[in-house]
């Protein structure tokens, strides 16, 4: 199974995430070497004992033993995380992953100011990784199991077309009370108030840059259109900041996952000094390209949209799709693959089965609340399109195995003849859209690279165009 793929199928398995605390100032340069010192042998010595504790964590997991688990939690992950959500959590990642057989290793990365501990797992079907967060009483602060990947290869370079000294980042807060995120707006330098562009995250917890291996395709698209005269903002995902919480949430939609935090941001942008409140634009990429409908209407006042790989089939089906296009990638089809076929398309059945009265049931489905999986099974986004009166710009890469050009007809066949919607696809471009030759398949992920220029090119003139021709009105 593709980790594209498994992203998608085990997101919501077991997130569960703190905020990170801030990281404490540096030492001064004046510290004594042997403080310096000392401090290096706790660190290195903390590092063992944690690697220790997160191993011996995961092994009650695997025992079964959800309450041992949680007295290495800290008060406020044991609040929110009961034993019984972890039993539900780790039986939904038995159900996909099969089997546990064992712990592989153990490391630790630094991301940003946060240390991680990681535990790879070996299953039946394929590896996982539980990643902690220790707090400074040694207790367990962030958890969750996500796909295992190798260490993070260093990021691709920054696009060619980026003009750095074009415009300025700024840390900026999204939303408030319990659910604010950390966002970066790219704002180009001095001249008259500009239009902004929010960008939308696809399935899974995302990070602000929607990284993919190297990859980081919501970097390439802010920092080419800040460069053109178009403010970019882009924030960390819901799920990622708050996957515990989140994980909790036994009625979740999408409108807590995704469309919340689009409102809150554009609200932001409003309130927000040479930004040109009346010209606040969304992009949406692969989920968030299929919700834009509901965004356009949580949001009269948005000016337009973005639509990138936007899926116009029901999700599980498409999960299913991709499981069987990258077991057929190679011409053969294993034992292994052929079960993993199996297991989607059963989760196809469960999901098709629900009931309106089970949205409030907790029912977990490939990692999922069943109202998650109800929120969106009769949803129709072409359909739902249609009532946009505002700009859209609807564009795909042909090459995408995700979402497919049968996604972007039916945008086009629904929305055909409407002046204010623009369509393009291109033929090299995969997913990401990024170019690439042949069958795209999930390893060309792994492959660095950026967002075609022509891509950035091609929305900058559309949201300038946009905005002159709403000036006019």
């Amino acid at each position: 199974m593709g980790k594209e793929t498994r992203r998608a199928l085990v997101g919501y398995s077991l997130h569960m995430q703190m905020p990170s605390r801030p990281a404490r100032p540096a030492a001064r340069a004046l510290t004594a070497a042997f403080v310096l010192a000392a401090a290096v042998l706790a660190a290195a010595h903390a590092q063992t004992d944690h690697a220790a504790k997160a191993r011996a964590i995961v092994e009650r997991m695997a025992a079964q033993d959800f309450a041992a688990v949680t007295t290495d939690f800290n008060e406020t992950l044991r609040k929110a995380v009961t034993e019984e959500r972890l039993r539900s959590s780790w039986r939904s990642i038995l159900e996909q992953a099969g089997a546990f057989k064992e712990i592989t290793g153990t490391r630790v990365e630094t991301r940003g100011a946060t240390r991680v501990t990681i535990v790879t797992i070996a299953f039946e079907r394929f590896p996982l990784q539980a990643e902690l967060v220790f707090d400074a009483e040694s207790r367990v602060a962030n958890f969750n199991i996500r796909p295992s990947l190798p260490p993070p290869p260093p990021p691709s370079p920054m696009p060619a077309y980026a003009n750095p000294s074009a415009f300025t980042d700024r840390e900026v807060v999204i939303g408030s009370g319990e659910w604010t995120v950390p966002g970066t707006l790219s704002i180009p330098e001095g001249g008259p108030p500009v239009p902004a562009l929010i960008l939308v995250h696809g399935s899974g917890p995302q990070d602000r840059d929607s990284t993919l291996g190297p990859n980081k395709p919501f970097r390439d698209l802010a920092a080419g259109l800040a460069s053109r005269g178009v403010a970019v903002l882009r924030y960390e995902k819901r799920t990622r900041q708050y996957g515990m919480k989140m994980a909790g949430l036994k009625t979740l939609t999408v409108r807590e996952e995704t469309i919340d935090d689009v409102i809150a941001a554009a609200a932001l942008l409003r309130a927000t000094p040479g930004i040109s409140p009346d010209a606040i634009y969304v992009l949406g990429h692969s989920l968030g390209g299929t919700v834009m409908p509901r965004i356009a209407e949580a949001d009269p006042t948005l000016a337009g949209f973005v639509i990138l790989a936007g899926l116009t089939r029901p999700l599980v089906e498409t999960i299913a799709a991709q499981v069987r296009y990258i077991a057929l990638a190679d011409g053969t089809i294993s034992e292994a693959e052929r079960q993993q076929i199996a297991d989607t398309e059963r989760v196809v059945q469960e999901v098709n089965k629900l009931q309106p009265e089970d949205a409030s049931s907790g029912r977990l489905i490939a990692g999922a609340p069943a109202s998650y999986w109800l929120d969106l099974r009769s949803y129709d986004p072409a359909m739902a399109a249609k009532a946009i009166e505002r700009p859209m710009l609807v564009l795909q890469g042909e090459r995408d195995y995700q979402v497919t050009m049968a996604d972007f007809k039916r945008w086009r066949d629904i929305l055909a003849g409407r002046p204010s919607v623009t369509f393009k696809s291109y033929p090299a471009l995969n997913h990401l859209f990024m170019p690439g030759k042949g069958a795209s398949v999930p390893a060309e992920y792994q492959q660095p690279g950026n967002v075609a220029e022509e891509v950035v090119r091609d929305i900058a003139a559309w949201i300038l165009k946009a905005r002159q021709a709403s000036q006019i009105q």
